[in-house]
């Protein structure tokens, strides 16, 4: 199209020009155009070469750094990340999504070793207790009497006690099958105080109930009595004879809050966020001379969050007493 374009402007021009100079100019004209499009067409594939090569290398490293952080992480270094590699929001969720799937297998992978490093060390008293004994009767040293027997008997039965709580939070924290129906949220609470009030009265600590109007919420009855069940045994374990545990239930905007509140030995503040770990004790209150597996709050913060609730602790420090807060959303 260029030539016919030109000689037109050129006859439009209205200079008189020989046949041989037009001829001679349009193809000057031509060289020109075809020279001008030869190295516009190789300057465009070059800059299209490099620029291939430039996103394809980029692209290439990314999945590159990908491809590395997974073999890592397969070999079992779980600390792999990939950064953003900088080229545009696909590259990127990829790289987030990633690293987040890197971070659960982390946390998974330290959650594994410390269960088993805990059932270790939970299993090998009881264990190294047996083993003792029967050496001892094996030597002579001790009878098979009733005393042997009954020592025997309570390391079994701690083991046994070890194996069901581990049963029961594999399970809470696997999913459970919760019902859940409105109950008025005040005689939920009333329920686990009237189960509890015997053995408060048996070791002397008063049992007190705040419980107002605080309407109707959603909540497993069974599954919410464990936990409050199992909050009450816990503040009763910890609070000294003479002492006072508290439950009151109030409801707060669209929530409905229940606390677990005692005048018992408290808990330093570096113990408090891990509470709910399992197998976790804190020194001054959780230790073995007060009974448990340290798996009774995990279970509980699995059966809260199962009925769509959270739970969280507060304690001004030893001997300043806990706080244990259930919250769960009002039925509407």
């Amino acid at each position: 199209m260029g030539p016919g374009i030109f000689s037109d402007h050129l006859q439009q021009a209205g200079d008189e020009h020989t046949a041989e100079q037009i001829r001679h100019v349009e193809e000057a004209f031509a060289s020109a155009l075809v020279l001008s499009i030869s190295l516009a067409l190789i300057a465009s594939v070059l800059a299209a070469l490099a620029v291939s090569w430039y996103f394809s290398r980029r692209v290439q490293r990314s999945i590159s750094d990908v491809a590395a952080a997974a073999a890592q992480v397969a070999a079992g270094r779980y600390g792999a990340r990939v950064p953003d590699p900088g080229l545009g929001e696909e590259f990127a969720s990829l790289a987030l999504t990633y690293n987040r799937l890197a971070e659960r297998l982390e946390a998974t992978e330290s959650t594994r070793r410390s269960m088993l490093a805990d059932l270790a060390h939970e299993m090998r008293t009881p264990l190294a207790t047996i083993d003792a004994h029967l050496e001892a009767v094996e030597d002579g040293i001790r009878y098979l009497d009733d005393d042997t027997l009954g020592v025997i008997r309570g390391s079994t039965g701690r083991l046994r006690r070890l194996a069901e709580d581990m049963t029961a939070v594999s399970r809470a924290e696997e999913g459970l099958d919760v019902t859940l129906r409105p109950v008025p949220a005040a005689d939920a609470a009333a329920a686990a105080i009237e189960a509890a009030r015997d053995r408060y009265a048996t070791k002397g600590v008063r049992l007190l109930s705040e419980l107002a109007d605080a309407g109707q919420v959603r909540l497993d009855s069974d599954r919410f009595g464990q936990v409050l069940g199992n909050l009450l045994d816990n503040a009763l374990r910890h609070t000294p004879t003479g002492g006072t545990v508290t439950l009151d239930c109030r409801r707060i905007d669209d929530w409905v809050q229940y606390r677990v509140s005692d005048t018992g030995q408290g808990v330093a503040a570096e113990h408090l966020p891990h509470l709910f770990d399992r197998f976790y004790r804190a020194d001054s209150a959780r230790d073995r001379g007060h009974g448990g597996s340290g798996i009774g709050l995990a279970i509980a913060k699995a059966l809260v969050e199962a009925q769509g609730g959270g739970i969280s602790v507060t304690s001004a420090g030893p001997g300043s007493g806990t706080t244990f807060t259930l919250r769960f959303p009002c039925f509407k």
